[in-house]
């Protein structure tokens, strides 16, 4: 049966760290052993080298070579043997200028030609080398052998047994290859720790697995409808999804740069950098409000996810307006009902005369405040939103006035842009003036809010006032970032701080302005200028400016009530 490549990460990793490791050490010892033979070899004959020149130069033995005659039993031989018990040598032979021998380990050879050329060391050289005599295989060594007066008069030659070398190599090689298993066991252990830890952070997975997680993970955060923002532990960008590059507009080289140079300061960026702390934080980039959380990583980094709370804000507004309609219609309902009341007691009193003027007065004022508002404001959304914020104030015992300036007959570019805008400023005045508001006080110094829309020149401005407690200097700015707001209910911190935010950032939208002065004996004056809210070319009405002050100049839009 043939046995599988594994599929695991780990157990791919422990094999091939096994296979390094026995193949580094099998070369490490052959690169160590094949210099070895070669320098035991050398030292081998560097020592036979050694004895041969001791031998040489020991004046005894060339005067008896001179003086004597080859003998087994001659001082020649007997010094021979001496030096060879001495060093342990295989052989010392000393020769004539003939190459004859006269000392030998075997006596039978004295006198006889040595096997092997003495030419070189007869020549005055010397020579070292591995060769083969009668006493078999040897490192040996050859020197001149000189007189006093420094002539030639033969050659020692000295060997050491080939055997010993061998054993001295072979008795090294069970150290080295103990050291040889030694760095492989080291390195065995070394890899299956490193497989151990391996299969713990791939959880025993294969690489295919890996790389078809990879392609999920890329698939999924590219197609999920949410923004998904990696930060390493230096605040450096690692990952941005489609939908987080959509929500706030970055590049496509937007990875790998810090999040100070994509972003500009304000606090989406200190979310995101995790200057804010809390779940579910709101921020407004651009004219869209997202949903921002923040997790940080163990390498000191972050994920951030975002999700465009735009639309369900937009949901959330027509849903309060709903609310305020129905709240209108409630209270008009009560204000009917008086009527109806009022009414019937005149018929049954038999006051007909007085029904009737009853009738015509209320019918003529109720149709002169609508017709009023739709002659000064074109727009039927804002017309709209004037007339249903009216009747929501003067239900919370705040009269809403449309200032007798106001005029704003041009066609509107973007009404819905106009309507949030107007909607927020309004239903933030209105909670500030019934905040403000004392019982006690005088129906002259009644809460009121005050509206006024102008178009000047192809701009339109839009200003609301109110007799609340006004805003500090130093929280003028404040109040127009995202997450701040002097209210608190049960939502919680995300059901408010966007309104202003929203009015500001559709304001820069429109290439203008949005900002908050004191009104003159009390109160705040919010003032927003949309330079690219209105189509050009439009009529500024001057002569309906004309007319609005016929008829009903100086007359004033209020809440009253029916009261």
């Amino acid at each position: 049966m043939r046995i599988g490549w594994p599929r695991r990460v780990s157990a791919q990793v422990l094999l091939v760290q096994l296979a390094i490791n026995t193949g580094v050490v099998v070369l490490a010892t052959g690169l160590f052993l094949a210099p070895l033979s070669s320098e035991i070899d050398d030292q081998a004959m560097s020592r036979a080298l050694s004895i041969a020149q001791a031998t040489a130069a020991d004046p005894d033995i060339a005067r008896q070579r001179v003086e004597t005659r080859p003998s087994t039993t001659g001082p020649v031989q007997r010094q021979a043997e001496r030096i060879n018990r001495a060093t342990g040598a295989l052989y010392v032979v000393v020769l004539d200028t003939r190459g004859v021998r006269w000392s030998h380990p075997n006596p039978a050879e004295i006198g006889r030609h040595v096997s092997t050329d003495p030419g070189v060391a007869l020549s005055g050289k010397e020579i070292r080398q591995i060769d083969t005599g009668t006493l078999g295989r040897s490192a040996r060594a050859k020197v001149p052998l000189r007189d006093g007066h420094g002539k030639i008069v033969g050659a020692v030659s000295v060997g050491i047994a080939y055997e010993s070398v061998r054993e001295r190599l072979l008795g090294d090689v069970p150290g080295l290859l103990l050291t040889a298993g030694a760095a492989l066991a080291v390195g065995v252990l070394a890899a299956v720790g490193v497989s151990r830890r391996l299969r713990r952070r791939t959880h025993g997975v294969a690489f295919a697995d890996i790389s078809a997680l990879l392609d999920e993970r890329e698939a999924m955060l590219h197609g999920i409808r949410e923004g998904v923002v990696a930060l390493d532990g230096h605040g450096r960008i690692r990952l941005v999804n489609d939908e987080a590059g959509r929500l706030l507009g970055l590049d496509a080289d937007a990875t790998g740069r810090d999040l100070n140079e994509v972003l500009p300061p304000g606090r989406t960026l200190d979310v995101l950098a995790g200057r804010v702390d809390g779940a579910d934080l709101l921020t407004v980039t651009g004219s869209r409000v997202l949903l921002a959380n923040r997790v940080t990583t163990r390498d000191g980094g972050a994920v951030v996810t975002l999700r465009d709370r735009t639309e369900l804000e937009l949901l959330g507004r027509e849903l309060d307006s709903t609310h305020g309609l129905l709240d209108a219609l409630r209270a008009q309902d009560h204000e009917q009902a008086n009527r109806l009341h009022t009414l019937l007691g005149l018929l049954e009193l038999g006051l007909y005369e007085q029904a009737m003027e009853f009738v015509a007065e209320i019918t003529d004022a109720d149709r002169a405040s609508a017709e009023e508002v739709a002659e000064r404001v074109r727009d039927p959304l804002l017309a709209a939103l004037l007339v249903g914020k009216t009747a929501i104030a003067a239900e919370r015992g705040v009269a809403l006035r449309v200032s007798a300036s106001t005029l704003l007959t041009d066609p509107v570019v973007d009404p819905r842009d106009l309507v949030t805008v107007l909607g927020n400023l309004i239903d933030n005045a209105v909670d500030a003036a019934a905040e403000g508001a004392q019982p006690a006080r005088h129906h002259a110094s009644e809460p009121c809010v005050e509206v006024d829309l102008r178009a000047e020149q192809d701009t339109a401005v839009l200003r609301v006032s109110d007799t609340g407690p006004g805003v500090p200097p130093e929280m003028r700015e404040q109040i127009f970032a995202e997450g701040w707001s002097t209210k608190q209910d049960g939502r919680g911190p995300s059901g408010r701080g966007i309104g202003l935010a929203l009015v500001r950032r559709l304001a820069e939208r429109h290439g203008g302005m949005a900002r908050v002065t004191a009104r003159a004996g009390g109160g705040a004056v919010f003032t927003v200028v949309l330079p690219e809210a209105l189509a050009p070319g439009g009529d500024h009405g001057d002569d309906g400016a004309a007319d609005a002050g016929t008829g009903t100049s100086g007359e004033q839009l209020t809440a009253a009530g029916g009261e």
